[in-house]
C-alpha cells in the first residue's frame, strides 16, 4: 500500500501543477479584427429605399414613385431614400425629388422630360448638374436645389426660369454670363452659401432685367454687391460682414420696397445720411449692427427695425422726415401730410424710457413701439 502511494504521489503533484499553471496563465490579448470588419467612426450606410408601391394607372409611372390619378402631370418621388433619378415620363410637368440621397442627375433620366415646368431637388447630395440635362428643359419655370452640395451656380440654365432657389449649398463661384439669358427670372435665392466680395462684379447679374427678389443673406460679404438689377423690389443681405453702404447705392432701385441688413457691421460712419430716403421703401431691417443714431428715413416707410444696436438717444425733431410744424393740425383724412411709420423696434439699445414726446408727435400713425 505504501509502495503504491509513493508511486502515485508524483503523478498527482504533476497534475495539480499543470492545472494551477493553466489557471494562472495570463489572458491572451484580443486580436484586432481584419480591416474589413472594423466598425467605421461614422455610419456610412444609407437607409434602404422604400419598397415599390402598388401598380399605377399610368403604365409609365416609375414603381419607386407615386403618380396621382387625378394629377397626371405630377410625379412624386420625394422622401423615398432614392439614390438615382428614375426615368421621367414625357407627360410630367411637376417633379418632386426632394429629401432623398441623389448625387447625380443623369441625362438618360430626363431625356424625354422636356415638358417639365417645376422641379424640386431640395435636400439631396448633388454636386453639379450636367449641361445636357438643363439644356433640354426649355419649359422649366421653377428650379429648387436647396440644401445640396453645389460648389457653383449651374451653367446653361433654362431661359424661361422664373424662380431659382440655391440656398444652403457650398457655392463660392458664379460663372461669368450664367444669368445672361434669364430675362424672366423674378426670384434668385443664394442665401447661406460661401459667396465673397470677389465673386461679384458689375456684370454678375447682367440679363436679370425683371428680378424682383435677391437673397444673398448668410454669406461672407464685406461690401454691398455691385450690379444689382434696377428692377429689384426685395433685397436680403442679413448675416454678412458689411461695414458701410456707398453713397447713393440705393438710388438706382426705384422699386425697392424691402431691405434686410440685420446682423452686419454697419456703423454711423459707414451710413450716408440719405441712404434710406427712398420713395417706395416700406420695410427696413437694420437690427444687430453698430449704429449709435437713428438713420434718416423716408416719410413713406412703414416698418423700421433698429433693435440691438448702440443707440443711446433719440431726437424726434431731427429724425422726423417731415417738419413737425406742418403736421401739427393733422386730421385722419389727410394721410399724405404725415410720416407713415407704423411699427418701430428699438429694444436692445442703450435707451431709457419714456419715449420722447417729439417722436410720437412726428410719427402720428405709430401703432407699436418696442422700446
Amino acid at each position: 500500500m505504501k509502495v503504491a502511494f509513493r508511486l502515485l504521489l508524483p503523478l498527482v503533484l504533476v497534475l495539480v501543477s499543470e492545472v494551477s499553471g493553466q489557471r494562472r496563465k495570463p489572458p491572451r490579448k484580443p486580436t484586432r479584427p481584419p480591416p474589413e470588419f472594423v466598425e467605421p467612426v461614422e455610419p456610412t450606410e444609407l437607409p434602404p429605399p422604400l419598397p415599390p408601391g402598388p401598380p399605377s394607372v399610368f403604365p409609365d409611372c416609375p414603381r419607386e414613385c407615386y403618380c396621382p390619378p387625378d394629377f397626371p402631370s405630377a410625379l412624386y418621388c420625394d422622401s423615398r431614400n432614392l439614390r438615382k433619378v428614375p426615368i421621367i415620363p414625357p407627360r410630367i410637368h411637376y417633379l418632386y425629388l426632394q429629401n432623398n440621397f441623389i448625387d447625380d442627375l443623369p441625362e438618360e433620366s430626363f431625356r424625354n422630360a422636356t415638358g417639365l415646368k417645376w422641379v424640386n431637388l431640395d435636400n439631396n447630395r448633388i454636386r453639379k448638374v450636367d449641361r445636357r440635362v438643363l439644356e433640354k428643359l426649355e419649359n422649366l419655370i421653377f428650379l429648387y436645389m436647396e440644401k445640396n452640395q453645389l460648389k457653383e451656380v449651374p451653367a446653361f440654365l433654362p431661359p424661361n426660369l422664373e424662380q431659382l432657389r440655391l440656398s444652403r449649398n457650398q457655392i463660392s463661384k458664379i460663372p461669368a454670363g450664367v444669368f445672361n439669358k434669364l430675362e424672366n427670372l423674378v426670384l434668385l435665392d443664394l442665401h447661406h452659401n460661401k459667396l465673397s466680395d470677389g465673386v461679384f462684379n458689375k456684370n454678375t447679374f447682367k440679363g436679370l432685367k425683371n428680378l424682383m427678389q435677391l437673397n444673398l443673406a448668410h454669406n461672407i460679404l464685406r461690401k454691398m454687391p455691385p450690379g444689382v438689377p434696377n428692377a429689384i423690389h426685395q433685397l436680403f443681405l442679413d448675416r454678412n460682414n458689411i461695414e458701410d453702404i456707398p453713397s447713393d447705392y440705393f438710388k438706382e432701385f426705384p422699386n425697392l420696397a424691402f431691405i434686410r441688413l440685420n446682423y452686419n457691421q454697419i456703423s454711423d460712419k459707414g451710413l450716408p445720411k440719405n441712404s434710406f430716403n427712398l420713395t417706395n421703401l416700406l420695410v427696413l431691417h437694420l437690427a444687430h449692427n453698430k449704429l449709435t443714431n437713428v438713420p434718416f428715413i423716408s416719410p413713406k416707410l412703414e416698418h423700421l427695425y433698429l433693435n440691438n444696436n448702440s443707440i443711446d438717444k433719440i431726437n424726434g425733431t431731427q429724425i422726423c422726415p417731415t417738419s413737425l410744424m406742418s403736421i401739427q393740425d393733422f386730421s385722419p383724412s389727410d394721410l399724405d401730410s404725415v410720416p407713415r411709420l407704423r411699427y418701430l423696434r428699438l429694444d436692445g439699445n442703450l435707451l431709457k424710457p419714456p419715449i420722447p414726446l417729439d417722436l410720437m408727435m412726428c410719427f402720428r400713425l405709430l401703432q407699436s413701439v418696442v422700446f
